[in-house]
């Protein structure tokens, strides 16, 4: 099988905020520290709603791979790339578009929500059609095992899911499979190839999901099977032939508790952000001039902190006791809004302060984002072409 694999990527849209921060990024420097990780900047992504006005897309690509920098993803640790460098994306997604049911795109939920959202733009286009299968070939292409996402993305995986298992079952019939198979069946042993026959009919009669994991643990026992072997058994095993593209799990990323100025959603639409590299003055100046409770019209009315979007933010930073002076000052007008603003504009400044650091190394420098970008640019091509060599044999275009 292969190495464990994450993959993550994220539109190009110029600096980033806190929510992404806090939803994403945070998230991703703990994953470099587990899994072999890697992290595109979605360049093509972009043009499926931005295909009239490109111009900004390289500029807001440098920006956000500063962003990613600066928040704590260690290009040591993770590989970091921009997909248009690495057009294999585009092959693979190309040869996925001649065996992908036109129904199965326009059933992707995010298809028609999308439309309704921009309905001011024309997205009539092939390209904002088939930018799930461009997504899928993004995570089949480096076989990752692991992506993350919210809860609102998992059918996106689940898509990809459909698409390897229809690929691998079209293409993955070497000839005399179900011989070869059996043959490196007898090379687990009997007690393994027992248990392995086992999980076999329980998953392909019952559908019993546990028993190919439970499988899929034995032959990772197995040290002595060859790769084509490996590959084989686990085809037999799901009933679809040799597994060339690998079907994606997903590791489930909690929703970012990081709440805008206006107590809505952190959002660039709702005007309501604060960039990661935000300058410290107008971090003060925005959190000074946020709204709060509505019945606090002077200094000595007493408030309600759930009625005002200052507590939302004492959740993501305060400690317990700054959070029950806040209630107790407010709900007694014991102190006032711009009071308990401080705690929250030192909060928000002490968690960028690092940030500003790592960011000025690479602002003083751009060459060494160029440098970075370059070496994972050529880390993930190496995957990306090995797989293509896969899909090109089993579709047969290899031209030997």
């Amino acid at each position: 099988m292969y190495a464990e694999r994450v993959l993550s990527g994220m539109r190009p849209t110029g600096s980033l905020h806190l929510g992404h921060y806090h939803g994403v990024l945070k998230n991703w420097v703990n994953l470099q520290h587990e899994y072999p990780c890697l992290f595109f900047v979605a360049d093509w992504h972009a043009l499926t709603t931005q295909y009239d006005s490109p111009q900004g897309i390289e500029k807001a690509s440098m920006d956000m791979l500063v962003d990613w920098l600066a928040a704590g993803v260690d290009p040591n640790q993770a590989t970091l790339f921009i997909q248009s460098k690495v057009p294999e994306h585009a092959e693979l997604h190309l040869l996925l578009s001649m065996m992908t049911p036109l129904g199965w795109l326009e059933r992707v939920p995010t298809y028609k929500d999308q439309q309704e959202k921009l309905a001011n733009k024309d997205l009539s286009t092939y390209g904002f059609l088939g930018y799930p299968l461009l997504m899928s070939a993004d995570i089949l292409i480096y076989r990752a095992d692991n992506v993350p996402v919210g809860e609102d993305q998992i059918p996106h995986v689940e898509f990809t899911r459909e698409l390897a298992r229809r690929f691998n079952h079209m293409y993955g019939r070497e000839p005399g499979f179900e011989d070869k198979a059996r043959e490196a069946v007898k090379k687990l042993g009997s007690k393994k190839a027992r248990l392995y026959e086992e999980m076999r009919t329980r998953f392909q009669q019952n559908g019993d999901r546990d028993a190919i994991e439970q499988a899929k643990a034995v032959l990772d026992e197995v040290q002595h099977l060859s790769m084509a072997d490996r590959e084989r058994l686990f085809g037999y095993l799901e009933g679809t032939g040799k597994m060339i593209l690998v079907e994606p799990g997903y590791l489930l990323t909690e929703a970012s508790r990081m709440p805008g100025l206006d107590g809505q959603k952190m959002s660039k639409s709702y005007n309501n952000t604060i960039t990661l590299r935000e300058p410290e003055e107008s971090v003060a100046k925005k959190v000074k001039s946020m709204p709060t409770d509505p019945a606090r019209v002077r200094r000595n009315d007493p408030g309600d902190p759930a009625k005002c979007p200052v507590w939302q933010l004492h959740q993501v930073y305060s400690d317990d006791s700054c959070k029950e002076w806040v209630q107790h000052g407010c709900k007694t007008a014991g102190i006032g809004c711009i009071e308990c603003k401080q705690p929250v504009i030192d909060g928000i400044l002490k968690e960028q302060a690092p940030m500003r650091e790592r960011a000025q190394v690479y602002l003083d420098d751009p060459t060494l984002v160029k440098n970075i970008v370059a070496d994972g640019c050529e880390k993930a091509r190496e995957y990306a072409r090995e797989t293509m060599r896969d899909v090109r044999e089993a579709m047969g275009l290899e031209y030997h």
